[in-house]
């Protein structure tokens, strides 16, 4: 059963009710982890902006942020947030291949050297694995600083994300 505790508009603080607004505004509705976070404003308020950023103007590709997301979830075991990505990974071009490598902890089968230095630094931090001088070096060459900051906090975030959604035990959605 479903631990979340929604808070009708009538409810909110003053506060609340600016970020529920601007989070309707923004995505036309509140998506799960908001409905756990929307209980502290200012939580609420960074994690839009960070999953906002991430999701629509990181350097990183639709495809190697949904990599990252399908990797975060299936090392929390988070059934929801996996199943979301793992359909939204298909919709971006994710091949079944891919998915089950990921899913399965292997190395998948990517071409692009992009994708495959995300992975790499993902799968390493996921691992809690140091990266070796010479590794970092080659993953810096090809994601740069920007990108080795964005696929960090990427981790992060949905590590948030798909602890928000184990703990409050939000039912896995219908596909649509």
């Amino acid at each position: 059963m479903s631990r979340l505790l929604d808070v009708s508009p009538d409810q909110l603080t003053a506060e609340q009710t600016k970020i529920f607004e601007q989070l309707v505004a923004g995505r036309g509705r509140i998506l799960g982890p908001y409905r756990v976070w929307i209980h502290s404003p200012t939580v609420a308020s960074g994690m839009e902006q960070i999953g906002t950023f991430l999701n629509k103007r990181s350097t990183l590709s639709e495809r190697e942020v949904e990599m990252v997301i399908i990797m975060i979830a299936t090392h929390w075991r988070g059934e929801y947030v996996q199943t979301a990505h793992v359909r939204m990974g298909k919709k971006v071009g994710l091949s079944q291949a891919v998915i089950d490598a990921l899913i399965g902890g292997a190395q998948p089968p990517l071409t692009d050297a992009h994708e495959k230095a995300v992975h790499r630094f993902a799968a390493a931090m996921i691992e809690s694995r140091k990266v070796p001088d010479a590794e970092f070096a080659e993953i810096e060459k090809t994601l740069g600083r920007p990108g080795i900051a964005e696929v960090l906090v990427l981790i992060g975030y949905y590590t948030s994300v798909a602890m928000a959604m184990k703990v409050h035990e939000v039912p896995i959605p219908p596909e649509q």
